[in-house]
């Protein structure tokens, strides 16, 4: 064949100019269909072999130039119909297209989509053109367009193609859905121009970044609002992902798009509901670690905030305070006390409320009022004006409320024993979520737990009080001064314990100008030690006016507390005399005093010790110690000076110590010792007596 070009195919048109370089489309499908090319002479030899025809028959080119190539391709049984179709394309020159099964080098038969013209040349020779696509391949590349097809416009998620200047080429219908417009108004647009600005920005820097670098993107969570739905937030699933050509080039970037609302919904659910039993649990562990009301209301107002409220306060009706069955108003106001606020963060909330420890009146068209009597929570999801004045103590209050931003309102009830105490009450500012049912079946719970706790603090308050007043009763008023003698003393009930203890002391006039000496301390506390406590206060005086000596008196003690069932006493009982300037002690279980002399370091007295009151028949001793003038005898209770963390030897040294660096007066040296000796949160009441002899009868 004497032409440098191949033939030019009849009734085709010439590419048009001035096409772009580059790979266009068409050429990426042709490559995709592997399609081969062979020209045929009029006798029906091969001239011309593309390197597809190699790989869609099998032959190398050397080996198919100049064959025929019906021998060559076709099995006996098709060349007769071959060379009649090939027949009337040559003398017709319509194309023929169909399947042929052609025969491969390797042996097999398979069949190939065919397209044949004919060729005509500038000299007027005419060839045939041989389109040729193996029909596997064809059907393959049809079923897997069909399939994308399928898969993309059938879909439930959301799916879009972009360009690489990221405008939308290709949307499916459920993405029409989602944004709410169709894919003609998707088409040529970018996501800044669909969606809300806030939104847009999100979606375009991730679109961008996985264009750039390639990397994916997959299941990323956003919350954003549509055109489909404008008045609700919806959650979405988004992954991104770039997109290649055949050739490796770089064509957009694909995203696909799944509304997880109800999954996140569940899931904030699942998180808020994990949270409030957070709160609860937290609340068990904080609320009511002590016995004092202040404290557990203080408990309860600072667990709520910040997840439950932003602005706490516990305010109780002050008659419960003293344990009185609040008097009934129903048409006067109500007297509350308020014990605690708490707020998140600094707000001028907290100054418009009731300062803690005062009392206010709130009449019956307030709030508070209302949950007090009516036993029920007050809610009150958005706080107009009027229901700012029914919330704050004054019209300059509710001002500040507004001023802060307070857009709801919850009051629940504290109830223990059927018996209302008063109210918990929360404002949220910041938190831009109005209380809700379930804030306040959570507050409820909160005020039930403290509720409780405030109940249990406040009887025990005034029990303890109760106790403490009978017990101060009891002691001698002031410290008598006896002849011979100069006498202080001082009780100092225990701050940090759970009750009142049963220590006591006293000092009783005898006849010849004597005086005894008494300190005991009854174990146990409450109400039942201090009235044990009084019992053998008063048998004491009333055997001392016997005249008995101090052994005789401490045995029928031990007698009348072996009759008092589960108490036990120690006591220590002396007897000083200022003629002989002689003082005579015996011990029933009880820490010897400390005898202190002039020029001399403290020490304690050598007693026998003796059993403790209550043991029951045994035998008590008495010990005879000098006390001339100048001489000082402290008697005191264990509460001076044992503890739980220290050795009692270096507590014993410690009041040593201070006694040795005493100075007048006697009262000083007693308020000293209990200050340097004692701590703030100690278990146990102390109980002083420090005598000093002097001259004189």
């Amino acid at each position: 064949m004497a032409h440098d070009a191949p033939p030019e195919a009849e009734g085709s048109d010439a590419a048009e100019s001035g096409a772009p370089a580059g790979r266009q489309a068409g050429a990426r499908l042709l490559d995709l269909l592997n399609v081969a090319a062979v020209v045929v002479d009029p006798e029906g030899r091969i001239v011309f072999w593309s390197p597809q025809a190699t790989d869609t028959f099998g032959y190398p080119t050397q080996e198919a130039l100049g064959q025929y190539a019906a021998r060559l391709l076709l099995s006996e049984e098709n060349r007769d119909r071959a060379v009649e179709l090939f027949a009337g394309v040559m003398a017709s020159g319509q194309s023929w297209a169909g399947v042929f099964p052609v025969r491969h080098r390797d042996g097999s038969t398979r069949l190939v989509e065919f397209r044949n013209v004919r060729l005509l040349d500038d000299l007027g020779d005419v060839y045939a053109l041989g389109i040729a696509v193996d029909q596997t391949a064809l059907h393959g590349v049809e079923s897997r367009l069909a399939s994308s097809e399928q898969l993309v416009s059938q879909a439930p998620v959301g799916f879009a193609l972009l360009d690489t200047e990221l405008r939308y080429r290709l949307v499916n219908p459920a993405l029409e859905r989602i944004n709410g417009l169709s894919a003609a108004d998707h088409v040529g647009r970018r996501p800044r121009d669909i969606h809300p600005p806030d939104g847009a920005a999100t979606v375009e820097s991730a679109l961008q970044h996985v264009l750039t670098t390639g990397t994916p993107r997959v299941d990323q969570h956003i919350v954003t609002r549509t055109r489909a739905d404008p008045d609700h937030d919806h959650a979405w699933s988004v992954s991104y992902y770039r997109i290649h050509g055949p050739d490796g080039e770089v064509i957009g970037v694909a995203s696909s798009v799944v509304d997880v609302t109800e999954r996140y919904l569940a899931a904030a659910e699942a998180e808020r509901a994990r949270r409030r039993l957070a709160l609860i649990a937290d609340a068990s562990a904080r609320i009511g670690t002590t016995l004092g009301v202040v404290r557990t209301a203080r408990e309860l107002a600072e667990v709520a905030v910040p997840l439950l409220a932003d602005v706490t306060a516990v305010d109780v009706l002050n008659d419960v305070l003293s344990c009185r069955t609040p008097s009934p108003h129903p048409h006067g106001p109500e007297l509350f006390r308020a014990l605690a606020v708490a707020s998140a963060v600094p707000t001028e909330v907290t100054d418009a409320a009731d300062p803690v420890g005062e009392v206010s009146a709130y009449g019956p068209d307030r709030l508070i009022t209302q949950c007090v009597r009516t036993g029920q929570p007050v809610l009150v999801t958005h706080c107009d004006d009027r229901d700012l004045r029914r919330i704050s103590r004054s019209p300059e209050a509710a001002d500040a409320l507004a001023r802060a931003g307070v857009h709801s309102y919850l009051a629940v009830p504290l109830i223990a024993r059927d018996e209302v105490l008063g109210a918990f009450d929360l404002l949220r500012a910041q938190n831009p979520a109005p209380f809700d049912s379930d804030d306040v079946l959570l507050a409820r719970e909160l005020a039930a737990r403290a509720a409780i706790a405030i109940d249990n603090a406040r009887w025990h308050q005034h029990v303890r009080t109760a106790a403490e007043t009978l017990q101060r009763s009891l002691l001698p008023p002031t410290s008598p001064q006896r002849p011979g003698l100069k006498i202080a003393s001082l009780y100092r009930p225990a701050q940090a314990a759970n009750e009142v203890g049963g220590d006591w002391y006293d000092v009783i006039p005898l006849t010849g100008g004597k005086t005894a000496l008494v300190i005991g301390d009854v174990m146990g506390n409450g109400i039942d030690a201090a009235a044990t406590m009084g019992q053998l206060r008063t048998a004491a005086r009333a055997y001392a006016a016997l005249d008995l000596p101090p052994e005789e008196v401490l045995h029928q003690l031990d007698q009348l507390t072996h009759d008092l069932e589960h108490y036990i006493a120690t006591c220590l009982y002396a007897i000083f005399d200022p003629r002989t300037e002689r003082c005579r002690v015996a011990n029933a279980g009880h820490l010897p005093p400390i005898l202190t002399r002039p020029g001399h370091r403290p020490g304690p007295l050598d007693l026998p010790t003796g059993a403790p009151l209550g043991v029951g028949g045994v035998d008590f001793d008495s010990t005879t110690v000098p006390l001339h003038r100048g001489d000082q005898l402290l008697l005191y209770t264990d509460g001076l000076v044992e503890t739980r963390e220290d050795p009692i030897d270096e507590r014993l040294d410690l009041l040593l110590d201070t006694l040795a660096t005493a100075s007048p007066p006697l009262d000083a040296t007693c308020a000293r010792l209990v200050d340097t000796m004692r701590r703030p949160d100690d278990p146990d009441d102390v109980a002083l007596l420090l005598v000093e002899a002097r001259d004189g009868v």
